[in-house]
């Protein structure tokens, strides 16, 4: 029997007893198809996958606070919010005095690869790159995921995604598909959903169906729970304990689900309309979640309970926003990306004090489709349903850089109404990220050696971005009034 953990190292251990697997290594998805049209092995019934599972078994310890590319958060003054609001610093500023925006960069500057696939194409409806950088997963709106992984050579030594060399798809010897849980579900109004974990063993994913655990070696499922109604729309580990998850859902509320146990441990209740982003700070104990409801709300991760919400502001005169709003933490834990499609904006999450914030105007005044800090938290890269992708300075929230729908149209094509539904950063080359397109193509980004990065710093005047600040507001402005 063999035991395999979820998490590595000194961090809380979520591990299965498994029978040991029929083969040991992923092998390339032929390009004839073969048996890779099956779906994943699922139970029959029960929440638990077949005969090789036994009960979870938890092992209790500490992580310390890490971001995504290992950074220790834990001693950031002394735990107490750095100050946001303060001036930018002499050497960003010194540096965006010779600023000038790139527009469309043109292919000397940049590699671009799009990534081979033999299997049906489905919109990319979530993107993530494993955190040891290595592949990609995309998971699709029908329900199936697609995992590309980079080969060690002599021009690529360490493995690591880069649009230089082509990955290849992968499947294990069996020939499944990891695909989810979509019985009793119309997948083309399902939310799918997915989460990685630390150590890139095992997948939680949803389709609108239960949530499935899934081996990413053998892409079995290895446990389901939570059927619907209501059904999974967005789901995060926590940052200290694997064995919890909190499962946003259709219905607005919000499920902390203890695995090991099978049993749900909290229900938040907030929002308006179905959850579409959750995000966990070590720094400041707390989980932060957003909604279809455009509204932001911050939980004590201690016992669960509601500490502040507010609604995404807007500028005067316009009409209060609604839509999925996503959240992201910077990586000091203490600011936070928000996402709508009608804005990009920079939170003090403790507070929930809008910062700073950027609109879709003049050339560029489509709207947002996703965006994601990279992985330093210096850029963020965001994509826009005309097909256009910016790349944003994170302090100021200025453009750097512009690539235009050309970047991603296979050449012969015209008039394409292709846009990124997706983006992901790459977890340790702050500069590469990669997109998931709307007709079903992955696409992989980054600037030549020569180039180093996107663009360059933002201007400033007067020592301060030009940016739209929001500055500090008041807490009883109406526009961040709770909605009663």
């Amino acid at each position: 029997m063999l035991s395999v953990p979820l998490v590595s190292g000194d961090a809380v251990h979520f591990s299965f007893t498994l029978k040991p697997p029929v083969g040991n290594a992923l092998c390339v998805l032929s390009t004839q198809g073969g048996s890779g049209s099956g779906a994943g092995e699922r139970p029959s019934a029960g929440s638990k996958a077949g005969s090789g599972l036994d009960a979870p078994t938890l092992n209790m310890g500490r992580v310390r606070p890490q971001d995504r590319v290992g950074n220790d958060h834990s001693g950031i003054e002394g735990n107490r919010p750095v100050d946001t609001r303060s001036g930018m610093p002499d050497d960003l500023i010194e540096r965006t005095r010779t600023w000038t925006l790139t527009e469309n960069p043109d292919s000397s500057q940049y590699r671009s690869i799009r990534l081979p696939d033999t299997l049906p194409l489905n919109k990319v409806s979530q993107l993530i790159y494993t955190n040891a950088g290595v592949a990609l997963l995309a998971l699709g709106t029908n329900a199936v995921h697609k995992l590309w992984k980079w080969q060690r050579s002599d021009h690529n030594p360490t493995g690591k995604a880069t649009a230089s060399f082509a990955p290849q798809l992968w499947q294990p010897p069996s020939g499944i598909l990891m695909t989810n849980d979509i019985s009793e579900t119309n997948v083309e109004e399902a939310v799918p959903c997915t989460a990685l974990s630390r150590n890139d063993s095992y997948v939680i994913s949803a389709s609108g169906g239960k949530v499935s655990v899934f081996n990413i070696m053998t892409f079995k499922v290895m446990t389901t729970f939570m059927p619907p109604p209501p059904a999974a729309t967005f789901l995060a580990f926590h940052p200290q304990d694997n064995n919890i998850i909190a499962v946003g859902l259709e219905d607005s509320t919000i499920q902390i689900y203890n695995v090991q146990v099978d049993e749900v441990k909290g229900m938040l209740r907030g929002h308006e309309k179905r959850i579409t982003g959750l995000a966990f700070s070590n720094a400041l104990n707390v989980l932060v979640s957003s909604g279809a409801d455009a509204q932001l709300c911050v939980w004590g991760t201690d016992g669960w309970e509601k500490r502040k919400s507010k609604f995404v502001q807007v500028q005067p005169g316009r009409v209060s926003p609604v839509g999925d709003t996503r959240v992201q933490f910077h990586n000091d834990q203490f600011r936070l990306l928000v996402v709508h499609e009608s804005q990009l904006a920079i939170y003090d999450a403790a507070e929930l004090e809008r910062l700073r914030h950027w609109v879709p105007r003049d050339s560029f005044s489509a709207s947002i489709s996703n965006a994601t800090y990279s992985c330093d938290s210096q850029l963020v890269y965001t994509g826009f349903v005309d097909g256009s992708v910016g790349v944003f300075d994170a302090e100021s929230l200025q453009l750097r850089c512009r690539l235009s729908p050309s970047v991603h149209i296979p050449q012969g094509v015209s008039n394409s109404t292709v846009y990124p539904l997706v983006i992901a950063a790459h977890p340790v080359e702050p500069n590469q990220f990669a997109l998931g397109l709307s007709d079903g193509g992955v696409l992989v980004l980054e600037p030549l050696e020569s180039e180093g990065k996107w663009g360059v710093g933002p201007p400033s005047e007067n020592g301060t971005p030009t940016g739209v600040p929001s500055g500090p507001t008041s807490r009883n402005q109406g526009a961040d009034q709770t909605r009663r």
